[in-house]
């Protein structure tokens, strides 16, 4: 069969389509299909099916392989990438197939031409593709031109490998050879007919030797924009003018770790890789049908054919010219010239960096004109629009870190700014606001107008950036808000439990049956006072009103557990015996007329005592619901408040402790009981009053004798007129401390003299009894007794 045949027709007699066969059984662990590699294309540009012996060419082989009658039921799928990356390596892994792999103490070319394999128990032809910039051929980019061109146009899945180090470079990621392939394949392949209208391939980007400092979504982003860079300047057919990058390609991408440094997780990322090969029901399967040729199994041999004669006579594969070698030499090295004059420091921001750029730009370009016009017009052009993608990819970063830079420094003086405006007496919260917000969102847009290098470009253009700002100043304005509204609010609870403290601790410290209508219709009306307070403030906030409905709803509640922890403090175990007691002793003891009650005995004091505990103990029950009479001030606490609803009040302490409080109560009212008892006994047991009678006649004599004797009456009345002349001169005290005074001292002199009086002849005897001592001494040196020595030890 012909290759234009095979080009011109996607279908192919029904003869050549046939159903899957039974799959072959394993031996040992291995495919039966682990066969040697097949040089389809040899190193001196000859297809296998043509020129070869029977049974060496590719259409021989896929019999041999069982591929033959599977019809549509197999895949094909190629690897691209530059020399000595580990190419045939990784299809080895992940097919199971027996490449040739690289002497690694040599470092020199492995794979020569385009080797195909079928994959180990899979239905799948993998292609082996010689890898590009190799020192084997040097400058002839002849072969891996024609070679990637086939790859691109033959399989379903081109795998691109190449190092996580040549990301972001034009020549060691193959982005020059892309250029070229895409270009020649849509002039030759791009005409699709309506069936092949969603036919596309996939590029599958694998990125060895990943060690995870540049995420590989930042390493995506690069490869899809240097894709698409390409694309678009591609030189594409009239009428294929419109026609996009995704209308062809789909792109994948996915990272390898180290393979010796990292062996374990290599091995382990490969398998999971091999998984997108061989599970069907993954999400991510590579094989979908929109990649498929719907060539039949044994059509493929032709049908690679005729796409290699193709790739073979086409000229635009070619080397260039020798003037336009010159020019695109002389063009690189003027290029690389202008650009070695690079005055700013990436990363940088001064003022005036947008003149400094648009000069930098205009003198580069002037300079690369100035010298390189003179050569092949058509390297010159392309070589400048290179000059300018450069140097806009330069500075680009730049003007994105100016960017940068500006919202971050708008931010902050925004931040500043309005904080500063707080802390003003009387502020109006969004005057602050907007006045702030105005001077960031100005100075960043002056600041972003001037980094621009060209005007109406898209690369340039800010003001994504200043939505973005004007975000986060909406985000810090709201959350400035909400901060003063919380503090607002907590200075109108801290006012609150200023005023209602003092009226509570009044109202239950003097009990009545209104207690809790005052107690409430205080609460209520300083509440309303202080939501007026937080609305007429808020006014000035710009909050909504389901913010306003939430911070009056938060003040309740604070409202609300502020007045319930002032009842619990007034209502504690200790504090309400205090006030049963207190309102029990007025009561009991003291009468109508606040007198203190002296008890007698004819006094009713079992009555006394029956009414006032009687009435104590009702106030049990009147502290332990807040229930007003007044319906009007019936009051349910907001929800999540703290106390408990339990119509018609709110309970402050339980049955059981009521009970608990009672039995106390009792105990310390049967006390004074028993002491006003006492107190009666007491006063009945005093001295009778005919006993006065008795001392009266007794002493009536003694007293005449008093009376009728000039002396004793004489000395009587002085003693009765110095006493009262001392009383009226308040002179007891005194007269008492000096007479104390006196018994004193007369008691130390007395003491004294007794003490001399005892002492003399004591010390007389001992001075004796020290010179018989002595004498004693002279005569015989006998020491003196011992009872002599002691004589004066007692004094």
């Amino acid at each position: 069969m012909s290759a234009s045949h095979v080009l011109a027709s996607n279908g192919i007699p029904t003869t050549h389509i046939h159903t899957l066969s039974s799959p072959k059984p394993k031996l040992n662990g291995h495919s039966p299909y682990s066969t040697p590699a097949l040089q389809i294309i040899n190193d001196e540009k000859q297809f296998t099916l043509s020129g070869l012996s029977p049974g060496s060419n590719l259409n021989d082989q896929i019999s041999a392989w069982d591929l033959r009658d599977v019809g549509f039921d197999y895949n094909l799928v190629a690897v691209f990438g530059s020399q000595s990356t580990g190419k045939s390596t990784l299809l080895n892994r992940l097919f199971g197939t027996n490449f040739d792999v690289m002497d690694e103490s040599k470092r020199q070319q492995t794979t020569k031409g385009i080797w195909m394999c079928r994959g180990n128990d899979m239905n799948v032809l993998v292609m082996d593709v010689e890898g590009t910039d190799g020192r084997e051929r040097g400058e002839d980019q002849d072969f891996e031109r024609k070679s990637a061109l086939f790859s691109l146009a033959s399989s379903e899945v081109l795998i691109v490998n190449l190092w996580e180090h040549q990301v972001g470079l034009y020549q060691g990621a193959n982005m020059g050879l892309l250029k070229t392939v895409f270009e020649v394949n849509l002039g030759l392949f791009g005409n699709k007919s309506q069936e092949n209208a969603n036919q596309r391939t996939l590029l599958l980007f694998v990125i060895r030797d990943h060690i995870g400092t540049t995420p590989l979504a930042n390493l995506q982003t690069t490869l899809t924009a240097d894709l698409q860079r390409i694309w678009d300047t591609l030189s594409k057919p009239v009428e294929l003018q419109d026609r996009k990058l995704t209308d062809y390609f789909d792109l994948s991408f996915t990272a390898l770790p180290h393979k010796i440094l990292a062996s374990e997780r290599f091995e382990s990322d490969v398998r999971a890789l091999r998984g997108r090969f061989t599970n069907k029901s993954r999400d991510d399967f590579v094989f979908k049908p929109a990649y498929h040729k719907r060539i039949p199994a044994d059509g493929v041999a032709f049908y690679m054919e005729g796409i290699w004669e193709q790739v073979q006579s086409n000229k635009d594969l070619d080397l260039p010219t020798q003037q336009e070698l010159l020019a695109q030499f002389r063009c690189d090295e003027i290029l690389t010239s202008a650009l070695a004059d690079d005055p700013i420091e990436a990363g940088k921001v001064i003022d005036g960096l947008g003149e400094m750029m648009r000069s930098w730009r205009s003198q580069a370009l002037s300079r690369y004109d100035s010298e390189a016009s003179r050569y092949h017009q058509g390297v010159y052009k392309r070589k400048r629009a290179d000059l300018a993608g450069t140097l806009d990819s330069t500075l680009s970063p730049l003007f994105l870190g100016q960017l940068k830079n500006l919202h971050k420094a708008a931010l902050v003086s925004f931040k500043a700014e309005t904080v500063a405006g707080l802390k003003v007496e009387g502020y109006n919260f969004a005057d602050v606001v907007i006045k702030a917000r105005a001077g960031a969102e100005g100075r960043f847009s002056d600041g972003a107008r001037e980094a621009v290098v060209a005007e109406g470009d898209a690369m340039w253009q800010w003001e994504e950036e200043l939505r973005l700002l004007q975000d986060e100043i909406r985000s810090v304005a709201d959350q400035l808000r909400k901060d003063e509204t919380k503090k607002m609010i907590n200075a109108i609870e801290r006012s609150f439990k200023k005023q209602i403290a003092e009226p509570v601790d009044v109202q239950l410290s003097r009990p009545t049956p209104l207690i809790w209508d005052n107690v409430l219709r205080t609460y209520t009306e300083t509440l309303a006072t202080s939501e007026d307070l937080y609305l007429s403030k808020a006014r000035s906030f710009d909050c909504t009103d389901d913010e306003n409905d939430e911070a009056v709803t938060t003040l309740r509640q604070r409202a609300w557990a502020a007045l319930r922890a002032k009842i619990d403090e007034q209502t504690a175990d200790t504090a309400i015996l205090t006030k049963l007691r207190t309102y029990f002793e007025e009561r009991f003891r003291y009468d109508e007329h606040g007198v203190p009650r002296v008890w007698k005995p004819e006094d009713d004091i079992d009555g006394t005592f029956k009414k006032a505990k009687d009435a104590t103990l009702d106030l049990i029950s009147l502290y332990a619901k807040i229930a007003p009479q007044d319906p009007d001030l019936a009051y349910a606490p907001p929800e999540d408040g703290e106390a408990e609803s339990d119509a018609p009040g709110l309970i402050v302490f339980s049955e059981t402790k009521a009970l608990e409080l009672g039995a106390r109560f009792r105990r310390e009212a049967d006390a004074y009981y028993v002491e006003a008892k006492r107190s009666t006994v007491m006063g009945i047991a005093q001295i009778p009053y005919w006993m006065y009678g008795v001392l009266v006649v007794l002493g009536w004599n003694e007293a005449m004798f008093i009376l009728f004797n000039p002396i004793y009456l004489t000395l009587l009345l002085i003693i009765a007129a110095g006493a009262w002349i001392i009383v009226q001169l308040n002179l007891a005290g005194p007269l008492m401390h000096v007479g104390g005074s006196i018994a004193l001292e007369v008691k130390r002199q007395a003491e004294t003299r007794l003490r001399e009086h005892f002492t003399e002849p004591l010390r007389a005897q001992a001075q004796a009894a020290m010179e018989n001592e002595n004498e004693n001494d002279d005569n015989d040196h006998a020491p003196a007794p011992e009872p002599r020595r002691r004589i004066l030890e007692p004094f």
